[in-house]
C-alpha cells in the first residue's frame, strides 16, 4: 500500500539519530508545513532547528515562510492605511515564524520567552541569513502559534513578544 503524501513528507524530513521526543516535534513541524503549503498557499517554507541569532539548537523546530497575504497589520500602520485609502490586499506579505505545537502541550509565558529570545523579528529565507538592520518591523517579534488537535485540525494564533496596542475596528 502506498503512503499518503503527508506520511511521505514526514518520513523524508525526519532527521536521523534523534530522540523520540525530537522525532515527534519534527513530525509535527512537517505536518504544519504541509498544511501551510497545500491548504494555505504559503511559499518559501523551511524548518529551522537552530537559532538564527545564536546558532544554538532550538528547543523545538520552527517554520518560516511567506504567506499569500499579510497576516498581521500593526495598529499604527492600519491608521496610515485608512488615511491613504489603502486596502490590506494591496500591501505586500511578510515572512513569518510559525511555532508548531500540539493541543495537549502546556505552554507558559516563560516557554514563549525562550522561543522569542532565539529568533529575529523577521525570519531568514531558507538557507540564508537575515540582515538585522533591515529585519525590523512594527510591533516587534511575533509568531504564529500552530496548534494541532488530535483530529489533525490546525488552528493559528498570532502571538507577540510583549504588549501590543489594540487594533482599530
Amino acid at each position: 500500500m502506498k503512503s499518503s503524501a503527508l506520511t511521505s513528507l514526514i518520513e523524508a524530513s525526519k532527521p536521523t539519530n534523534i530522540s523520540t521526543e525530537s522525532a515527534h516535534h519534527h513530525a509535527l513541524a512537517a505536518q504544519v508545513l504541509y498544511n501551510l503549503q497545500y491548504q494555505h498557499d504559503w511559499t518559501d517554507l523551511g524548518i529551522h532547528t537552530r537559532s538564527p541569532i545564536t546558532d544554538t539548537p532550538l528547543t523545538k523546530p520552527l517554520i518560516s515562510g511567506l504567506p499569500p497575504h499579510r497576516i498581521y497589520v500593526h495598529p499604527d500602520e492600519q491608521i496610515e492605511m485608512l488615511k491613504q485609502n489603502i486596502q490590506e490586499k494591496d500591501i505586500p506579505s511578510e515572512r513569518e515564524w510559525v511555532l508548531p505545537t500540539h493541543l495537549r502541550e502546556p505552554w507558559s509565558l516563560r516557554k514563549f520567552a525562550l522561543v522569542f529570545d532565539k529568533i529575529d523579528e523577521v525570519p531568514p529565507t531558507v538557507n540564508q541569513s537575515v540582515d538585522r538592520e533591515k529585519g525590523k518591523r512594527r510591533g516587534g517579534k511575533r509568531l504564529l502559534l500552530a496548534t494541532v488537535g488530535d483530529d489533525s485540525t490546525i488552528v493559528y494564533y498570532v502571538v507577540h513578544d510583549g504588549i501590543v496596542k489594540p487594533r482599530q475596528n
